[in-house]
């Protein structure tokens, strides 16, 4: 029966024009990235003239010298990724802290669906730009890395998202290790989160790209350029067009090339540890997904 649905001409059409629908998609997203690369390794006058699009004309490599001899980049590069590392660590350990009781049911955690409404609150409606900025003024952790991972320390989305993981694993394997002797937190360790890989992964993905992409928190919070991630750092070279010159050859450098050179460059360099980081979780990543969505 399916083999003569699959040789019908309706599924045929189907199917073509799914595959078009989906090439035309993969292009719109690919498209953008080519463009950022081919203007990287484009001369000024290239790009001014409207010669480039998918392909680099007057092909130059000054711009990726420029950022080899940029201190200020990697330093950017550096904060961030002690950013996604100290926040990662945070977010997850709070993550799962809060997500495992709140999974338990009414007779194992009393009042468990007042503490949901209260995080579902949290997420619905913010307190606002300046009451968190007098807050953290307040804690004393304002122009610290602090600033940028304790405002966000329990994303809400991502502990419904473990929550619903934990309650569908067998309530049977937790059962046998409270009979063994073991405790909640033993139980958590070595019971669910072994059983919980592909919802922790993608939910750690969203962390990484989330620390790794946020650009706003700095800009209010940090009051020293030095401690900018990449982001923050990049949208200084976009919008602000600063540049980090030292010496006479940094001038002779940055005047062969446009803002948009060496903006692309920098883009560029910046999406590659999220490129090489995803193919490694993508395995998990539909996976827990939708496991993580069935129940509510």
């Amino acid at each position: 029966m399916n083999r003569v649905l699959n040789d019908s001409p309706a599924y045929k059409t189907f199917r073509v024009f799914n595959t078009i629908l989906m090439a035309l998609m993969a292009f719109v997203c690919i498209a953008p990235m080519i463009n950022i690369l081919a203007m990287s390794f484009s001369s000024e006058r290239a790009i001014a003239a409207g010669r480039v699009f998918l392909w680099p004309a007057d092909v130059t490599l000054v711009a990726y010298e420029h950022i080899v001899n940029t201190a200020a980049f990697w330093r950017a590069m550096l904060v961030s990724v002690y950013r996604i590392l100290l926040g990662g660590t945070v977010n997850m350990m709070l993550i799962v802290l809060t997500a495992y009781p709140l999974s338990r049911t009414k007779d194992e955690f009393p009042g468990r669906f007042g503490y949901v409404v209260f995080i579902l609150i949290t997420m619905l409606f913010g307190g606002g730009l300046i009451p968190t900025f007098l807050v953290v003024r307040f804690t004393g952790i304002l122009d610290t890395i602090w600033a940028l991972i304790l405002p966000q320390a329990v994303p809400v989305y991502n502990v419904i998202l473990l929550l619903n993981f934990f309650r569908q694993l067998p309530k049977s394997l937790e059962e046998a290790a409270f009979i063994d002797g073991a405790g909640h937190l033993t139980t958590l360790w070595r019971i669910v989160l072994p059983l919980s890989k592909p919802a922790l992964a993608t939910i750690g993905l969203f962390v990484m790209v989330y620390h790794w992409n946020e650009w706003f928190m700095a800009i209010v919070f940090l009051r020293s350029a030095r401690l900018y991630p990449l982001q923050s750092y990049l949208r200084g070279i976009l919008i602000d067009m600063t540049f980090e010159v030292r010496s006479l050859d940094d001038v002779e450098r940055l005047s062969q090339l446009s803002n948009r050179t060496i903006s692309s460059a920098q883009i560029f360099v910046a999406m590659i540890p999220i490129l090489m980081v995803y193919p490694f979780l993508q395995k998990y990543f539909a996976k827990g997904i939708v496991l993580g969505s069935v129940k509510g």
